[in-house]
């Protein structure tokens, strides 16, 4: 979104930061939850069995596709990884510039971005292969390399920052906590509604608001075996923001 949309580095920095200390700050919140689960069921009046059960069919299937990952393994991984990368570029390097000659009006909508097709192509590819015979490399560790280069782009992200501009702008601290108690208001009265356990409560809302790097962790609170529905509900996150976060995009751009 930053580059699709042109942001400033120095509001780019501040909005990181506000993001990573309010988020971790409600983090701190669902672990404690974690703690005291079934307190929080049994006000939420939800039954958690349905928790067991899942925890029993995730310790069963890692045992049944877990394995130890081969040099094959690895590079098919990796192979799938830069194949589906390669592909977006491709195909993002010929949409672009046909909409941009035939229709150049779709400009304000960001459709004329070769980074914009690039993201959402990437994105679709990943979420069709998961529905194919490509999702048994989970069981050699494809989380885990995914998780590596993820910590890649957030490094990349981060030498661009400049934690110290959010001193500029301080007030946006007030914005992101607000943000955040609308995210968990409604959690709440949806969860109360519904009689959600309070595990999909705090996962679901980690996987949105912290991502892949801290839903798993949120997870294995509650137990270990528990850490890949983190991993799959960031990654889930990450795939439906992609295209939230354009649309909210456009819809500030018309606001400004």
């Amino acid at each position: 979104m930053k580059e699709m949309f042109n942001v400033d580095d120095k509001i780019f920095s501040s909005m990181i930061t506000v993001d990573v200390i309010v988020a971790n700050v409600w983090m701190g919140f669902l672990l404690f939850g974690a703690g005291i689960n079934q307190r929080v069921d049994k006000w939420l009046k939800a039954d958690s069995s349905a928790i067991e059960d899942l925890k029993n069919k995730l310790i069963n299937y890692k045992k049944k596709n877990q394995r130890i990952p081969s040099l094959l393994d690895f590079m098919m991984i990796i192979a799938i990884g830069f194949g589906v990368t390669g592909f977006a570029h491709f195909f993002s390097d010929i949409i672009s510039p046909y909409i941009q000659n035939n229709f150049p009006y779709l400009e304000k909508f960001s459709l004329t971005s070769k980074f914009f097709w690039l993201i959402v192509i990437a994105t679709t590819g990943g979420l069709t292969l998961s529905f194919t015979n490509f999702r048994k490399y989970e069981g050699a560790g494809a989380s885990t390399i995914g998780s590596i280069f993820l910590y890649v782009l957030v490094a990349t992200i981060g030498m661009k920052m400049d934690a110290l501009a959010i001193l500029d702008n301080p007030g946006l601290f007030i914005l992101g906590f607000i943000w955040m108690l609308i995210h968990v208001f409604l959690l709440l009265l949806i969860a109360k509604l519904i009689k959600a356990p309070f595990f999909f409560v705090a996962v679901g809302s980690q996987a949105n608001v912290g991502g892949a790097a801290s839903a798993p962790v949120v997870a294995s609170a509650f137990h270990p075996s528990l850490a890949p529905v983190g991993v799959l509900l960031a990654v889930l996150g990450y795939a439906l923001g992609t295209y939230a976060a354009w649309f909210c995009g456009i819809l500030m751009q018309f606001v400004s």
